[in-house]
């Protein structure tokens, strides 16, 4: 890996003076371009473990499937997959490949498809599939049912800190996107999982500050969490497409199937604007318009 680590680097450095001097970006794209080209290229070396000469097409096509399975908006999607197409044409410019492995990739489509949603009964069967006789059984079952109950981004969920938690007035303190703070309801359950959680924790990782730990006491990473509930979702017997971010999409459309307003459901998700919010619904657009300006201010 150690060699074709070197020659990503260094078609790294030649691709940033190639987009900052000639291509004359402004240095925000170029910092943008390059902080996805290293991901792209850990991505690879990790799976594939080749240079950036011998990367075809599948493997660009399950580097935005790994995208998607974490979460990432399409819009984020599509930022990476012109990063990775400009990156290969670059190499073709300079002669070190005769053709790009991405020209035939498509962008992702930024229509109202919408990721599976899960029922109520399926995310209970996901929990109870976990085995609680262990510390960390325990700790999965209360970090899954958090991750529902609450609506939370994967992000949000490993940050979470033991200060964080409100039990007696019945909230959770949530930072979102921008460090931007919220104040989320937790249900019963989700509080009794937690404690329980914490009994076993707390003899043996006393004084840590993030409420969910590895194994060696530190933060949960966010693939952690994605191995963690695939796991689950499989010894339920779940057939579906699940992500974290299948969790939070469930939540906001049970909560408006519940009757929740938009409004409400906005403000569990922590979406600055509500129309955002649309994009967790599966109400018709009539209605939804409706729903959408009754709450916009005038």
């Amino acid at each position: 890996m150690a060699e074709n680590t070197k020659k990503w680097e260094d078609a790294g450095r030649r691709y940033q003076t190639y987009i900052r001097l000639e291509k004359r970006l402004a240095q925000n794209t170029v910092t943008s371009y390059m902080r996805d080209l290293r991901q792209f290229a850990h991505f690879i070396l990790r799976r594939y473990d080749v240079a950036p000469t011998r990367v075809e097409p599948e493997m660009i096509q399950r580097y935005l499937e790994w995208l998607y399975d974490r979460g990432r908006e399409k819009s984020s999607q599509a930022r990476n997959l012109s990063g990775v197409k400009s990156f290969f044409a670059f190499l073709v410019l300079n002669d070190r490949i005769e053709a790009s492995p991405a020209e035939f990739i498509q962008m992702p489509k930024f229509g109202r498809h919408l990721p599976d949603v899960l029922t109520t009964a399926e995310i209970d069967r996901i929990i109870a599939a976990v085995d609680t006789s262990s510390p960390k059984g325990l700790r999965d079952s209360a970090m899954l049912e958090v991750l529902y109950s609450c609506g939370l981004r994967v992000s949000e969920l490993t940050s979470l800190r033991l200060q964080d938690l409100f039990f007696g007035e019945g909230y959770i303190r949530v930072i979102g996107k921008g460090d931007k703070q919220r104040l989320v309801p937790i249900s019963t359950t989700a509080r009794d999982r937690i404690q329980r959680y914490l009994e076993v924790r707390r003899s043996d990782r006393a004084g840590e500050e993030i409420l969910f730990l590895n194994n060696r006491g530190r933060q949960l990473t966010r693939v952690m969490v994605f191995t963690i509930l695939k796991n689950a979702a499989r010894q339920a017997g779940i057939d579906k497409h699940i992500s974290p971010h299948t969790f939070r999409h469930s939540f906001a459309t049970h909560l408006l199937e519940g009757g929740a307003s938009i409004r409400q459901v906005q403000e569990m998700l922590g979406h600055e604007s509500i129309l955002t919010t649309e994009i967790y619904t599966h109400l018709d657009s009539s209605h939804l318009r409706r729903t959408v300006e009754e709450h916009l201010p005038l």
